[in-house]
């Protein structure tokens, strides 16, 4: 298989699979209930203080990767890079702003960094293994425009009162699907992003839908020891 039909079947799947979910999934709307965590203790004035403070762990963790990786500037994977560990610092912010008073308004600022960082990872995917000039120069940018456009849609979509989640769910779940088929159609031995860090990533973002899913059963069982844990590993779908 030439790796021009290798593109075209990343492609072709891609279009296929988001098809199907605007055709055959409805439209749903934000759960009320997804506003409603389990640890609402405040501390120091703050409300809801374990969710919010725990969110420096995105801070600090973002902050390590763009200084453990700064020494790649000048490589073409550098910006796609430094792109997903920014959008990481930046979702301490915007993820700790919403769970300090967690409604679809403030939900949209912690998954505008949150989309930011999914698509600079696929983008950093793309540039090593398929093309580094157009996963810089085409795939970064117009990645980051998608991503940002289905948040935009689902807030639009919920003012009108017709809430949508498809297109951002699409942009979450969809690359967690296409990265693992990209490594595995275009080899690149010498990648920065190899089998063991994406394992890595997609151990986190299991556990983050865990304690998502989970989050009032953990903070029971913990006897309301562990909010701040449960709260920083769960990025908020």
């Amino acid at each position: 298989m030439t790796d021009g039909q290798k593109t075209g079947l990343v492609v072709g799947l891609s279009g296929l699979v988001v098809g199907l979910v605007f055709a055959l999934v409805p439209a749903t709307a934000q759960p009320t209930a997804y506003h409603l965590f389990s640890d609402g203790r405040g501390w120091l004035g703050i409300a809801n203080f374990g969710d919010v403070a725990s969110n420096l762990v995105f801070v600090f963790g973002g902050l390590w990767g763009l200084l453990k990786f700064r020494s790649l500037k000048g490589s073409a994977i550098y910006l796609p890079l430094m792109v997903f560990f920014l959008g990481v610092v930046l979702v301490g912010p915007g993820s700790a702003y919403y769970h300090l008073a967690p409604d679809n308004l403030t939900l949209f600022w912690d998954r505008v960094p949150m989309t930011i960082a999914f698509m600079g990872l696929f983008a950093a995917v793309i540039t090593e293994r398929i093309n580094e000039k157009f996963g810089v120069r085409v795939a970064l940018p117009t990645l980051i425009c998608l991503g940002l456009v289905s948040v935009v849609y689902w807030r639009i979509s919920e003012m009108q009162g017709a809430g949508d989640l498809r297109a951002y769910a699409l942009v979450q779940f969809l690359p967690m699907l296409l990265i693992p088929l990209v490594m595995v159609l275009f080899s690149n031995p010498s990648a920065k992003i190899g089998w063991r860090a994406l394992l890595g990533v997609f151990v986190f973002y299991g556990l983050a839908k865990v304690s998502e899913t989970y989050d009032h059963q953990i903070f029971e069982f913990s006897a309301g020891w562990f909010p701040a844990i449960t709260s920083s590993i769960s990025l908020r779908a």
